[in-house]
C-alpha cells in the first residue's frame, strides 16, 4: 500500500509531484492563490471550496483539493487515516527585524498553520521548506523557536502571550524530557543548495524534517540518507577532461573555447576528492535542463506562438542585460528561479544563447545574442514534469514557478522520509 500524505500550500504544484514521485498518495491538498488553484485543476485535481470538508479518496480516485484559507481549513478528519507525510513551504515573509524584536509577527506568517496541523492530523513526518533568509542572524532566535514549536506542536502558545515568553516555557519542557513521544517530534534542520540534488539550478533552502519520536527514527541515519547526490566539482572535472560535450558536437568550438575561458581559473586547481564525490554525479547545468526543446525563432518573438508544438514554450520580447542584470549562462546552473515575471533584479530570467552577431565594441569582435527564458524552459530548471500543466498569464505561471519546490529536491527527501518509515516498520 502506498503510504499518504497532505500538502499544504501546494502552489504550483512542485511538492506535490514530488511527493507522487516518492510514492506517497495525497489524501488532500490546499491553496489559497486563485491562479495557482486553476493549475491544480488543470492537473485534474478535485476541486472544493473553502469551508467544505472533502471526501477522503480511494487509491486510485480523484484527489480532493480545497481553494481557500488555509486557517478555515478542517483536518481533523484525517486523523484516523494515520498520514505518513505533511508538507508543505509555509509563507513566511515577512519576518521583520523590527517585528520579531517586538514579539508581532507578521499575519502573513504561515507556519502557525502547519503546527495546527500537525496537531489535527498526527502525522508520521513533516516536510517544510522555505527561504534560506530564515538563517540570518537577524532572524535566527525567531526560526529556532519556530523549530521548538515544531518539536512541541501540542503545546499551543497562550493567546496574548509574545512568542519569547512561549519559546522560554517550550525551551523548559524539553529540558524537563517527559513529554509523551507521541505528542513530540524530532526535528532535523538542513541548509540546502537545490543544484546538489539534480536540480539544473542554484538554489539555496532550508529544509525542516520532523519525526513523531515515538517511531524511534534514527535522526542521524536520515541525515545520511539526504546528502548530496550531485557535485559541482565533478561538473569541473567533466569541462576539463572533455566529456561534458560528448554527445554535443553541434556546439561550436567558439562557445566551449568561451565556457572553458570562464572557468579558467578553476578548472586547473579544483580536483574532485575522490571519497567526497564516490557515487555522486556532476551538477546538471541550463544546457542539460533544456535539452530537447524545440529552438526559439528570434524572429517570432510575439508572446503568443508555441513553437515546435510545446505548451508555455513561447518567445518573449525584450530582454535586456546590463550590468547587475546578467544572463543565464548555458553551461553552468541556472540561477535561481524567482517570482517574478521577467526582467526581476540580476537577470534570472534571461538567457545567454550559442548564437553570435559581428559588434566591433565587444571583446574578440563578437556579441552573443539572448532572450528570455520561456515559461517551459524555466519548468525543466525546476525539474516539473513537461505533462504538468501551468494556468495563468506568463506573470503568474513564472510566479507559481519561482515560489515552488523544485521537484527533484523535494522527491529525495520525500523518499528519503518514505524509506526511514518503511525501515522503522520493518524493525517493529
Amino acid at each position: 500500500m502506498r503510504r499518504t500524505s497532505v500538502e499544504l500550500f501546494a502552489g504550483g504544484g512542485g511538492l506535490v509531484q514530488a511527493a507522487t514521485k516518492a510514492g506517497f498518495r495525497h489524501l488532500l491538498l490546499n491553496e489559497f492563490a486563485p491562479h495557482a488553484c486553476d493549475t491544480l485543476k488543470a492537473n485534474l485535481f478535485a476541486r472544493y471550496e473553502e469551508g467544505e470538508r472533502p471526501p477522503v479518496p480511494e487509491p486510485g480516485g480523484p484527489v480532493p483539493f480545497v481553494a481557500g484559507d488555509v486557517r478555515k481549513l478542517d483536518m481533523e478528519y484525517l486523523r484516523e487515516r494515520e498520514v505518513d507525510l505533511l508538507a508543505g513551504g509555509p509563507p513566511c515573509q515577512p519576518f521583520s527585524l523590527g517585528g520579531v524584536a517586538k514579539g508581532d509577527e507578521d499575519q502573513r506568517n504561515m507556519f502557525p498553520e502547519m503546527f495546527r496541523a500537525v496537531r489535527e492530523i498526527r502525522p508520521k513526518a513533516v516536510i517544510c521548506e522555505n527561504v534560506v533568509g530564515l538563517l540570518r542572524p537577524s532572524f535566527a532566535p525567531y526560526f529556532q523557536y519556530i523549530q521548538r514549536e515544531l518539536m512541541l506542536p501540542f503545546v499551543e502558545r497562550p493567546e496574548g502571550t509574545d512568542w519569547k515568553s512561549h519559546d522560554r516555557t517550550l525551551q523548559q519542557m524539553l529540558e524537563a524530557g517527559d513529554t509523551d513521544p507521541s505528542k513530540r517530534y524530532r526535528v532535523l534542520q538542513m541548509r540546502v543548495n537545490a543544484a546538489d540534488y539534480g536540480v539544473p539550478q542554484v538554489r539555496n533552502r532550508v529544509i525542516l524534517v520532523a519525526f513523531r519520536a515515538d517511531l524511534g527514527i534514527d535522526m542521524k541515519a536520515f541525515e545520511r540518507s539526504v546528502q548530496p547526490t550531485h557535485s559541482r566539482a565533478l561538473l569541473i572535472r567533466a569541462l576539463r577532461d572533455g566529456s561534458y560535450w560528448e554527445g554535443r558536437e553541434t556546439v561550436k568550438k567558439h562557445v566551449r573555447d568561451r565556457v572553458m575561458a570562464r572557468y579558467a581559473d578553476e578548472l586547473p586547481f579544483e580536483e574532485p576528492s575522490a571519497d567526497g564525490d564516490r557515487g555522486r554525479f556532476r551538477w546538471l547545468t541550463l544546457r542539460d535542463a533544456i535539452h530537447g526543446l524545440p529552438r526559439i525563432d528570434l524572429e517570432l518573438l510575439d508572446k503568443k506562438t508555441p513553437q515546435g508544438g510545446w505548451p508555455d514554450h513561447i518567445g518573449w520580447p525584450g530582454a535586456r542585460i546590463y550590468k547587475g542584470h546578467t544572463p543565464n549562462e548555458l553551461d553552468s546552473p541556472a540561477k535561481t528561479v524567482k517570482a517574478g515575471v521577467h526582467g526581476v533584479p540580476g537577470g534570472e530570467s534571461v538567457m545567454l544563447l550559442d548564437d553570435r552577431v559581428r559588434d566591433a565594441d565587444e571583446p574578440g569582435g563578437y556579441r552573443h545574442l539572448h532572450r528570455y527564458m520561456t515559461v517551459r524552459e524555466t519548468a525543466r530548471v525546476m525539474t516539473f514534469g513537461d505533462e504538468w500543466r501551468l494556468s495563468g498569464p506568463r506573470g503568474e505561471r513564472m510566479r507559481q514557478l519561482g515560489n515552488a519546490v523544485p521537484v527533484r529536491l523535494g522527491e529525495a527527501f520525500a523518499k528519503a522520509v518514505s524509506e526511514a518509515l518503511d525501515g522503522m516498520e520493518s524493525r517493529s
